[in-house]
């Protein structure tokens, strides 16, 4: 009786019962090797790479582990898969056109894998989308960057590989740079020997090879404007920015060089007409 019923076709199609438990035995011993593999990767190499590249692999291992199976299952069973492979490529290439984007994403987010011009923790900036911060993850389909006020920006992976991508990881040091303005008649080389003694005794981070620089940018309007570069640790940007023009101003005040308001001057012409 048993028997019978596994050699049961199923609407004349040459399938029988006992083919479809054969096949579901054998994707069922897969999903358990592909769980095995999966549980041995994640404990004895996954720890020696990348966590991006661990997880990456690790799906791959998982559903390639899957698809081999359920292709062997379906061959050793003599299933004719040709008409669902032909309806399959047309189906694939109606949503190719559809979803265009998606397989941008996809295909982008590999390459961000391999090819890795960041990684997760880095603090990144993406000038042609306007967002910096510090990279979360990278997925299949979208990046998510943590911006420096604490929000989460999620970005198609697409935009994140085809940007000019400014990373500050590969680098110890890093410079920061501000403007400072000086009266016109205020002495220049006095206002950097100031400017640079006191950045050098009260920036706790400022490096003294690299040392701080001076140059004169801007004979402005109301000022003589004096760009200031330091350079510091990297990890270090939060500790310096909120000191440094403060050491700055203050150092400036002590010695009476003033730092002028905007000024305007009215001619009202010859006073004797």
């Amino acid at each position: 009786m048993a028997f019978e019923i596994l050699d049961t076709q199923i609407m004349d199609t040459g399938i029988t019962v006992g083919r479809i438990l054969i096949t579901a035995i054998i994707v069922m011993a897969g999903v358990i090797i592909a769980r095995i593999a999966r549980m041995v990767f994640k404990r004895r190499f996954a720890p020696t790479i990348p966590k991006d590249t661990a997880k990456s692999l690790d799906k791959l291992i998982y559903y390639g582990i899957i698809v081999i199976f359920l292709l062997a299952a379906t061959a050793s069973q003599g299933i004719d898969l040709g008409g669902l492979i032909v309806a399959g490529g047309f189906l694939g290439i109606v949503i190719g056109f559809a979803s265009q984007s998606v397989v941008s994403n996809l295909i982008s987010g590999l390459f961000l894998m391999i090819e890795k011009p960041v990684r997760q923790g880095d603090n990144v900036e993406l000038p042609d989308s306007s967002v910096s911060g510090t990279l979360i993850d990278i997925n299949t389909f979208s990046s998510r960057i943590q911006q420096f006020d604490g929000t989460v920006v999620r970005i198609p992976n697409e935009k994140v590989f085809t940007s000019n991508i400014r990373t500050f990881a590969l680098s110890e040091v890093r410079r920061s740079d501000v403007t400072v303005g000086i009266a016109y008649k205020e002495d220049i080389r006095k206002a950097m020997a100031v400017m640079k003694e006191a950045i050098e005794k009260n920036v706790t981070y400022s490096l003294m090879e690299p040392g701080p620089t001076f140059w004169v940018t801007e004979l402005g309007d109301n000022s003589v404007n004096i760009w200031v570069r330091v350079w510091h640790p990297r990890d270090d940007l939060a500790e310096v920015m909120p000191i440094l023009l403060e050491v700055i101003k203050n150092a400036l005040d002590s010695e009476g060089i003033e730092i002028p308001f905007p000024q305007r001057v009215i001619w009202k012409g010859n006073s004797n007409e």
